[in-house]
């Protein structure tokens, strides 16, 4: 009985199983693993861009996303996984040189080849390594009505009429300074948003804001703008020459702010980004991927209209002619360890995403991406306000864009000591020049570390 019971159990098996099933386990097309940096755009992908590619294609679409300011430490967890990402993302050269031995060449894919300008991809040991998806832009975003409201005194300290015809750190300043005079008549709380210092939020300043001197500082010692990033790639030394332009900026930020200094440690993106889009700041340092934060936020006062751009002005010498700072941090590589099948899905994948009407339309209303591909037609970018504002400011030939230098800090070490640093001079524990050399040091040890 127990001999004829074991064959019944070996027969069911041989009809339910696919490992019996002729010996041979039949599986679906291989997944797809996408380590995503964005988590502004997170649900996105999962309710929307995953159910429509799985839909027309059939193969199975997985898409973490890193939490904010983590990306690293998650991606060098996750790689080494058994089923790692099969898309991960680098933020510049200097990313690329910690990551390229994971990436697979790509100057042969059709992904590629959609690239509109080939040099904007990052190459390494002789392949094409990691391709840009997306140009953005960032500098101080401005409540147009609010400004608008303020202009209309009759008792303004300034003698310009709108928010277009500031053009310089010494009439910005002019601007806040008495618009904060002015705030409780404009029904504001400040004239800036939170400076958020929370873990994971201050991005927007030991990078973003870092920028500008970054980039002025490579610009002189490489004689040209567009080789400012490669020079800063290849340094080993940082001079912080213009550390005190970055502090006017920073002081103007901090003194004219929604919250007193010593509650920033604890206020995170998402709260100064709700701030302005409840009309209780007039301006918010962030870029155009902002745009869905403030328009999501419940009770969003800001028409779209009067979501516009500064640039982040310092003082600099011919800051009349500079832009607001453009550029990529967004690159994706394919894991060179994934399966042959999987890589193929990947980028089955990206060409879906990026030339198939479907997967544009994903792109450019629902992620908000300004991409680089010429898949896209000029109407296929996308519209919200802050992406519009963007196109504007890279086609006014009367400017010219600060190019994202950021790219080139050693590592995320440099970022977090010089953040850290921020922190210690708004809480009064640290003198400027103090934070100045930290970032200098920092950067010194880090770009030897990194064997520059």
């Amino acid at each position: 009985m127990k001999k004829a019971l074991t064959v019944i159990l070996i027969a069911a098996l041989a009809l339910t199983s696919p490992i019996f099933a002729g010996g041979v386990k039949e599986e679906g097309p291989a997944e797809v693993y996408y380590l995503n940096f964005k988590p502004e755009i997170a649900e996105v992908y999962t309710n929307e861009v995953i159910p429509a590619f799985e839909e027309a294609t059939g193969i199975p679409l997985k898409v973490v996303t890193a939490a904010s300011n983590q990306y690293e430490p998650t991606l060098r967890s996750e790689i080494t996984k058994s089923e790692p990402p099969v898309i991960f993302q680098v933020n510049g050269p200097v990313g690329l040189q910690t990551w390229k031995d994971y990436a697979a060449p790509l100057e042969d894919t059709s992904f590629y080849g959609m690239l509109s300008d080939k040099s904007m991809a990052l190459s390494a040991d002789g392949h094409v390594l990691a391709i840009p998806y997306t140009v953005e832009g960032y500098g101080i975003i401005y409540n147009d009505a609010i400004m608008r409201a303020y202009f209309a005194l009759p008792d303004k300290a300034v003698s310009i009429s709108s928010a277009e015809e500031i053009n310089s750190f010494e009439t910005l300043k002019a601007v806040v300074e008495d618009m904060t005079k002015h705030k409780d008549e404009l029904g504001i709380q400040g004239v800036f948003a939170s400076t958020s210092m929370a873990p994971g939020s201050d991005w927007r300043w030991q990078t973003h804001l870092f920028n500008v001197p970054l980039w002025a500082e490579f610009r002189d010692r490489s004689g040209d703008s567009s080789t400012a990033l490669a020079a800063a790639t290849e340094a080993t030394e940082f001079e912080f020459r213009y550390n005190e332009n970055f502090r006017k900026l920073w002081d103007l930020y901090l003194d004219n702010s929604v919250s007193a200094k010593g509650l920033l440690g604890g206020k995170n993106d998402a709260d100064s980004m709700a701030e302005f889009a409840l009309g209780q700041a007039a301006m918010v340092q962030n870029g155009n991927w902002g745009a869905s934060q403030i328009l999501g936020v419940p009770g969003n006062t800001v028409a779209d209209s009067d979501i516009k751009f500064l640039p982040l002005y310092m003082d600099l010498d011919g800051e009349e002619g500079q832009g607001i700072c453009v550029g990529t941090e967004n690159y994706l590589c394919i894991n060179k360890n994934a399966s042959a099948e999987a890589q193929a899905n990947a980028i089955a994948f990206l060409e879906w995403l990026f030339s198939s009407d479907e997967g544009k339309n994903l792109v450019t209303n629902r992620l908000g991406f300004i991409t680089p591909f010429n898949t896209f037609t000029e109407d296929e970018q996308p519209t919200d306000p802050l992406a519009r504002q963007v196109t504007e400011w890279m086609a006014n030939t009367s400017v010219k864009s600060v190019p994202w230098t950021f790219a080139g800090i050693p590592s995320e070490q440099w970022k977090s000591d010089f953040g850290s640093a921020l922190l210690e001079y708004i809480n009064g524990n640290m003198e400027w020049a103090e934070a100045a050399e930290i970032a200098r040091s920092s950067w010194a040890r880090e770009a030897q570390l990194a064997g520059r």
